[in-house]
């Protein structure tokens, strides 16, 4: 038990302080000096997007449509065969 302890508690976690370090690395990179400002604006080569039209309202499923529902299929009991009564019991 206690090789699994020491495996479950320090080489599992390796990975996690490997992906910290790579992380705080990253946020502490500074931008290239060479590099030129990014522009914020577009350079205006966008137009202004129209707004979309309204969907239409999607059909209601179900009996909300206000026909009545359709009425059940009459009930309908199997009769037992005389071949199916004999069938795995004794007589």
């Amino acid at each position: 038990m206690g090789w699994t302890f020491v495996y479950l508690m320090v080489v599992l976690k390796l990975p996690i302080i490997a992906l910290l370090l790579i992380v705080w690395w990253a946020i502490r990179q500074r931008p290239d000096a060479g590099e030129p400002p990014a522009d914020d604006g577009d350079g205006g080569s966008r137009r202004p997007r129209h707004p979309r039209p309204p969907l239409r309202p999607l059909p209601r499923r179900g009996p909300h449509h206000g026909a009545a529902p359709p009425a059940p299929p009459a009930r309908v009991r199997a009769v037992a065969s005389s071949a199916g009564r004999g069938h795995g019991a004794a007589h």
